[in-house]
Parts: structure tokens; sequence; C-alpha cells
């Protein structure tokens, strides 16, 4: 790291008690040279904070799931909705789970109308039977 890395590094490690994994993801970030006071905060795991990293890396808009309440997973499938340039507002939702999340973007992926299972409600396991069937009727 150069001198105004360490230097932000300091500055946020001083700040917040991070654990050694969320520090590393901080020097990883900095060493990429991005704004890692996107996710340099203690309510994201090291978990989370590499999960919100991946995204900058790839030039995402990591405001759709830097939210603590997300868990890492929910948060790679909303990364992973951006990569796909879907219309993740339809699923970057707390309410849904990261199995939930996963068949709506799959879904969504394969040019299906998604509404009849877009309910936080419904198990994902009924959520994949009722894309298997779109799918099947395409």
């Amino acid at each position: 790291m150069n001198l105004e890395q360490k230097e932000i590094y300091n500055e946020l490690v001083s700040k917040y008690e991070f654990n050694d994994r969320q520090k590393e993801e901080i020097k990883l970030g900095l060493k990429k040279k991005l704004n890692v006071r996107l996710y340099a905060k203690p309510e994201f795991n090291h978990q989370q904070m590499r999960a919100i990293r991946g995204g900058l890396k790839k030039g995402l808009d990591v405001s759709w799931y830097s939210k603590p309440e997300f868990n890492e997973e929910q948060m790679f499938q909303i990364m992973f909705g951006l990569e796909d340039k879907l219309n993740v507002i339809i699923f970057a939702r707390y309410e849904f789970n990261v199995f939930q999340m996963a068949q709506i973007r799959v879904g969504l992926l394969n040019g299906l109308d998604v509404s009849s299972y877009l309910n936080p409600n419904i198990d994902w396991i009924e959520m994949r039977r009722i894309r298997l069937e779109l799918e099947s009727n395409k």
C-alpha cells in the first residue's frame, strides 16, 4: 500500500473495532484503489465486505446491496443480477431469502415473467417448480 492508502487504513481501523478478516478486506480494497469507505463499517462482517468489494471491482452499483440487512449470500445474488444487467429492483428485497432471490434471478435471466412467484411467502422450492413450468411452456 502507498502512503495515502496506509493513512486511510489507519484512520479506519483506529475509528472502528474491526477483526482481522475485516481488516484484510479493507487492505485488499485499498490495494485495488477501491472506495473502501463504502464497506469499511463495523456493521458489515468480512463476507459482506467481500461481496461489496467484489461489486466495486466489477464497477457495479453496490448501493443496491451494501446494506447490513442483506447477508453476504443475498448480496452475491444481487451482484450476479447486476452483472447480468437484470432489473434487480424486482428481487433486491430483504424479505426474499437467498434461495428465493436465486429463483427470481434465474427466471429473469431466462426472460420469464416472474410475477407469478414474486412473493416472499412462496418458498424457494415452489418458486423453482413454477419457474421450471414457465420455462417448459416457453
